[in-house]
């Protein structure tokens, strides 16, 4: 079972500021490759898994922002860290 929730919204720096929704649709596919459990919410992503898997994820995120052109990234991480395990649907439940 997952032992975090870690929320991210990356935000990098771009010659261009009309190519920064390009960024972030490349930042989504690193975490759609790292095969975790995740949502997309108009103002960050939730992640589902292991805190180290994830820490790494957006790691390669933010690797993945600068051998793309940005000369720098901002990410804005919310950490949920349960080692008795935690999912996104035991904290939405009541709303679904």
């Amino acid at each position: 079972m997952a032992n975090a929730l870690v929320s991210v919204q990356i935000i990098p720096k771009t010659e261009n500021p009309n190519d920064v929704y390009h960024f972030v649709d490349e930042a989504i596919a690193e975490i759609d490759a790292a095969s975790v459990t995740y949502e997309v919410h108009s103002l960050e992503t939730t992640m589902e898994g292991d805190l180290s898997e994830l820490l790494t994820v957006i790691q390669q995120m933010n690797e993945k922002m600068v051998a793309m052109g940005a000369s720098n990234v901002i990410s804005q991480v919310k950490i949920l860290y349960q080692p008795a395990g935690i999912t996104m649907d035991t904290l939405t439940e009541k709303y679904q």
